[in-house]
């Protein structure tokens, strides 16, 4: 029964501690009227804690939209199986923390159900990470290489160096302008460092593409990308190197950039290719797209992107989407706001590239990646908080992540 009013709704609610949201479940197909809107608006004035069931009322569960009006929760005990509608849209801001529980539905049925995305998962994750034999040796976990950084910018060159390393590469190399090479190797124990040749503004030059494909040539993988900028002779010389390129490789930041206008490059190259953009650098790769559209189709553009062009795609922001050009599509869970700082990009990249050059498929090391990556992010949140955690303290937890030596705290 829903009381008749929001004035009653209120007046019982100033009596409670928490609020269970059992009011409309998954069949909500038309805005929300009446009644049970009454109810939601006196929920929402309350502001006090919400569990809700299965998912929060007012929000549709495959697209996450909100029905003209929605319960914003504290938590989400959904039942069975993830509903789409808790990891995009608005859903997301809705649903709150999300938790899956069993109610003894036969996995058996649930395989029947047809589906080409999936949720990323803890063990799914711990399964695809390499494990280390007591006969290992450095040269066992790969030699991760990152083509990075230039004046004012080695910061992200070291940022994606670091996270390689903690996902656990046995060697990891930057090619650098040579200008600010000293300056690198002085934020880099562990990581070592090439001087590349350099235009006037001391970014990458275009007469260093031999170099370079030498660089690639010599190691299990390579990001390119953080901190190059969009200097035209740079742009000139990655635009030569992606479409040469022979490992395994991550594009992002300034490598996305310079594919702006030109994504059918990516079709001539032979390399296994993982993409990282966020909503601006996809928005600038796919034609007559804004962040905004971007972010209101995030599933259907990275799959159909990733299937023409025939890489994987990691559509980054809130829960990433990972897109294979075969129409498979994970979502990644984990991940908080505090991770909207500068830098954090560049660690997805290193963990990208240090998972491809331990010898993970691209498929493997995106899912895997993204899911420690958000993991570590939200063991940054809950020991230095949202606004007061930076890139390098997602970089530290890495290892408690892969490890499961850390606990994200669950609050109310």
């Amino acid at each position: 029964h829903v009381a008749p009013s929001g004035e009653r709704i209120g007046t019982l609610l100033r009596k409670s501690h928490l609020i269970v949201d059992a009011l409309l479940g998954t069949g909500l197909s038309a805005p929300v009227a009446g009644p049970y809107r009454a109810a939601i608006e006196a929920i929402t004035a309350s502001a006090l804690p919400v569990v809700a069931v299965d998912l929060p009322s007012g929000v549709h569960a495959d697209t996450g939209a909100v029905m003209g009006a929605a319960v914003r929760a504290s938590l989400t005990v959904t039942f069975a199986l993830p509903k789409l509608g808790l990891y995009i849209g608005p859903g997301i801001d809705h649903a709150g923390t999300v938790r899956i529980v069993d109610i003894g539905i036969p996995p058996s049925f649930a395989d029947e159900v047809p589906s080409r995305i999936a949720l990323m998962t803890i063990e799914e994750a711990n399964r695809l990470l390499p494990r280390r034999l007591p006969s290992s040796h450095k040269g066992t976990y790969g030699h991760a290489g990152v083509i990075a950084g230039s004046v004012g910018k080695t910061g992200a060159a070291a940022l994606a160096a670091k996270a390689a390393l903690r996902i656990g590469a046995g060697l990891v190399t930057v090619a650098t302008p040579s200008s600010v090479n000293d300056t690198l190797e002085a934020k880099l124990l562990e990581a070592m460092t090439v001087p590349m040749p350099e235009t006037k503004a001391r970014t990458l030059a275009r007469s260093g593409l031999d170099r370079l494909l030498a660089f690639v040539h010599a190691r299990s993988a390579v990001a390119i990308g953080p901190g190059l900028t969009t200097h035209p002779e740079t742009v000139d010389l990655l635009q030569a190197l992606i479409p040469r390129l022979e490992k395994p490789a991550v594009l992002d930041a300034d490598a996305l950039n310079a594919l702006a206008g030109r994504p059918a490059l990516l079709a001539e190259c032979k390399a296994p290719l993982i993409l990282t953009p966020h909503p601006g650098e996809m928005a600038r790769l796919e034609e007559e797209a804004t962040p905004q559209s971007i972010n209101e189709d995030r599933i259907g553009i990275a799959t159909r992107f990733a299937n023409r062009r025939g890489v994987m795609l990691v559509l980054k922001g809130a829960r990433t989407v990972v897109a294979h050009p075969d129409g498979r599509v994970t979502i990644c869970p984990t991940g908080n706001p505090g991770m909207a700082t500068a830098g954090t990009g560049d660690v997805l990249t290193g963990i990208l590239v240090g998972l491809l050059a331990q010898r993970l498929s691209p498929w493997e090391a995106a899912c895997a990646g993204t899911y420690f990556h958000g993991l570590a992010g939200d063991l940054a949140a809950a020991e230095f908080g949202l606004a007061g955690m930076i890139a390098g303290d997602v970089i530290e937890r890495i290892p408690q992540a892969i490890n499961g030596t850390g606990a994200v705290p669950m609050t109310l």
